[in-house]
């Protein structure tokens, strides 16, 4: 980096607009969780402020690193943070870090286009950690100044203290800045941070950011891992990344364009599956919930696609326009924004608002795709007719869903008949309380419907293995009895249709046996839901249920037994060791084993159970992952379990 670059990046483009608050005390305001999710937000904070530099023209490269002793570190080549005095009277870096809202993204000065989070995130980071040091490559010279969580003798916490001043420790021809930083068990727990997780969020940055170069070493195992991740062609490379392993229709497309200084890129690509996929960013940040771009790409698309199929006359005056859904079916697509002045609707970051990006993007993806399929009529003319053929479909499924409403008398009703004895309702019609499980197999079916509680827990028992969802047609779902009542009981209808107001439960629990073919239940349903049913994966109501490994038991002369219950080997090492000699380990192997009363205290109680909850963190990577494991290549899919299944030689039980 250039002397000269750092002009235009000084002591007074740093601004405070309030002080430190106490972050530690409700950390969830500003990274979401205290789980995995909060933990690797962290280090995405540390990350993004690299990328700003990127951004702003000044880093070509990230160098993320994790450590022996559980921290992290973060290296890019960009300016280096200002090290001279703040108006208020302490070092640039020492605001930087420990106050709230400090930063240069704040007047324009320093940053026109940021991801990081308004300047908060530094701060935060420190809050959480027990420590965090930051070394500065600037101006020559190398400075360093460390942060730590202290408790002084008089008990009183000092969050983020500087533990000592910046100093001056080396020289340098170089300019940049290195954060490292570790978490605080006492906020976090067991969370460790996850190397594939931080590999796919780095290589989707480095499909982002063309001109990156971004590497990540794990010094962590035996043997130190490293990886680096570089794309020339960008998002391009990105969208043939993802459909890998899918039958796809044509090249993939790329466009770019600005308006009023809002930075537009779209690569996309048509498969031959039946849902649409659309992964966007700003400012290299994933907005997982969409937004106002979101909006006006689906706008542009739309509009283009029909007045192109009128002037080609694939569609007469009378016909009606074809629908977002028909004209997106098979679609998948990177959309990505650069932009100043970023408003997200949270904290988190997940939702665009700003409103002009609405307009600007569905100006420039209208201008850029009819121009496209002028230049390609071919293309526009397969994308059309498989639109067509879609809507076509989609016409008969509304049928036959009209019909799935319809009367519950004639003919439909041995078909309902048969339904209800597979399906256990609740006893009241409560939304907001009531729970729906889905239970494999007959005999846990009917464990579970004996062990719930029937004012607001639902039993639906799964005979077989589910219909995989990524190798059917929609019309092959709705014929399958499984899917078919699952839509019946939930409400909501499906794909365009889809009304998560109209969801008839506030939790939809899968519950399984802790096996492979458990596992491979869950992977089933898993895939439905995202392909089908996204919403309402992302409204938080879609669960998994934990039944117990183990039971441990000790009897008591005269007393009742001692009883625990385990999740996993650490919790059975510590029964064991509780309750001494004398106790009897009980290894379930499906749901069937446990009666009533202890399918309820271990699965079901809602004052008891364990649950996950499925969350989208990341589209991108769901996408690729359901492609791999559930789609027609086998190749892949072996990659992928030589890569992360173990298989140990044990004895036979």
């Amino acid at each position: 980096m250039k002397e000269t670059d750092t002009l235009t990046y000084t002591e007074e483009d740093i601004q405070v607009l309030e002080g430190l608050i106490a972050v530690r005390k409700r950390p969830g305001m500003y990274i979401g969780s205290t789980g995995s999710r909060g933990l690797h937000h962290l280090l995405w904070e540390i990350v993004d402020n690299a990328k700003d530099e990127t951004l702003a023209g000044f880093n070509d490269t990230i160098i993320v690193t994790l450590h022996k002793d559980g921290s992290v570190s973060v290296e890019d080549h960009g300016r280096g943070i200002p090290t001279g005095m703040h108006k208020t009277g302490r070092p640039v870096p020492e605001v930087i870090f420990t106050t709230l809202h400090a930063g240069g993204k704040f007047g324009g000065g320093g940053y026109k286009k940021s991801g990081g989070l308004h300047g908060v995130g530094s701060s935060v980071v420190v809050a959480l950690s027990k420590w965090l040091e930051v070394e500065i490559h600037r101006d020559g010279k190398i400075h360093k100044q460390r942060y730590a969580y202290v408790v002084d003798e008089q008990g009183n916490e000092h969050v983020g203290k500087p533990v000592t001043g910046l100093e001056v420790v080396g020289t340098t021809r170089r300019t940049g800045v290195t954060v490292r930083f570790l978490p605080d068990d006492a906020v976090f727990g067991s969370a460790r941070f996850d190397y594939e997780t931080i590999r796919d969020r780095l290589r989707e940055t480095a499909f982002l950011l063309k001109k990156l170069r971004l590497v990540l070493i794990d010094e962590r195992g035996p043997e130190v891992k490293r990886e680096e991740f570089y794309f020339e062609d960008g998002l391009k490379s990105y969208v043939e990344y993802l459909n890998e392993g899918k039958q796809t229709l044509h090249p993939v497309v790329y466009f770019e364009g600005e308006k009023e200084n809002v930075y537009v890129e779209l690569a996309f690509q048509y498969n031959d599956g039946y849902t649409e996929t659309l992964v966007s960013y700003v400012n290299s940040i994933p907005t997982t919930d969409g937004g106002t771009h979101v909006t006006g790409f689906r706008n542009g698309t739309t509009r283009v696609f029909n007045e192109f199929a009128r002037k080609k006359g694939f569609l007469k005056e009378k016909d009606p326009n074809l629908s977002g859904n028909d004209l997106r079916e098979g679609f998948l697509g990177v959309l990505s924004l650069q932009m100043a002045d970023v408003q997200f609707e949270s904290q988190t970051k997940d939702k665009l608002g700003n409103e002009e990006a609405r307009t600007i993007v569905e100006q420039i993806v209208s201008e850029k795709l009819g121009f496209f399929l002028e230049e390609n009529p071919e293309i526009g003319k397969l994308l059309i007719e498989k639109a067509i053929r879609s809507a076509e479909i989609r016409e008969e499924l509304r049928k036959q869903r009209e019909a799935l409403r319809g009367d519950k008398k004639g003919k439909n009703a041995k078909k309902r008949k048969s339904i209800s004895d597979k399906f256990a309702p609740p006893q009241y019609k409560d939304p907001k309380r009531n729970e729906l499980f889905l239970v494999e197999g007959d005999s846990a079916g009917g464990s579970a419907k004996q062990a719930r509680n029937s004012e607001f827990q639902a039993i639906f028992g799964l005979k077989g293995k589910p219909l995989n969802t990524e190798k059917a047609k929609l019309s092959d779902i709705l014929a399958n009895e499984e899917f078919r009542t699952i839509l019946e009981v939930l409400e909501t209808d499906i794909g365009e249709d889809f009304s998560i107001e109209n969801c008839a439960f506030d939790k939809i629990i899968i519950m399984s046996d802790a096996d492979v073919d458990g596992s491979h239940i869950q992977t089933l349903l898993l895939t439905f839901f995202f392909r089908y049913m996204q919403p309402l994966i992302a409204a938080g109501k879609l669960y998994i249920a934990q039944p117990p490994l183990y039971q441990v038991r000790k009897e008591n002369r005269g007393k009742p037994a001692d009883v625990v219950y385990c999740w996993n080997d650490y919790e059975l090492e510590q029964a064991l060791k509780r309750l001494g000699r004398g106790a009897e380990v009980q290894r379930y192997k499906g749901l069937g084993e446990m009666n009533a009363d202890q399918l309820w205290e271990t699965t079901m109680n809602p004052e008891t159970r364990k649950l996950i909850k499925v969350q989208l963190e990341d589209l991108a990577h769901c996408e690729k992952l359901v492609t791999v494991l559930m789609g027609d290549k086998v190749p892949p899919r072996r990659e992928w379990i030589e890569n992360h299944v173990t298989f140990e030689v044990g004895e036979d039980e």
